[in-house]
């Protein structure tokens, strides 16, 4: 098997939505998420790697990263389907 050659990465899209409570609760963190992106640069699935430690957070940072567009990985010149690592902070300013 062939490894993508150049790695998926964000299109311009939205920031990701603070739930309204982690923000009154000072909630923050990092989410990673793991998310399998169509060889047509849409989200098909995304999972949690590594949460933040506050269940809402990890929640937005799942629905944020299924609405986001992307580029996808190519092979050989020819987009593919591949998993991808997208970084969600949520930080109180």
């Amino acid at each position: 098997m062939e490894l993508p050659s150049s790695d998926a990465a964000y299109l311009q899209n939205p920031a990701p939505v603070y739930p309204a409570m982690s923000r009154r609760l000072g909630e923050q963190g990092k989410v990673v998420v793991r998310v399998l992106i169509g060889a047509d640069g849409q989200p098909q699935r995304a999972e949690v790697k590594r949460g933040s430690g506050f269940p809402r957070l990890d929640q937005a940072a799942l629905d944020y990263v299924m609405r986001c567009r992307y580029v996808p990985g190519k092979v050989g010149g020819v987009p593919q389907a591949m998993w991808y690592e997208a970084p969600v902070n949520f930080v109180l300013g």
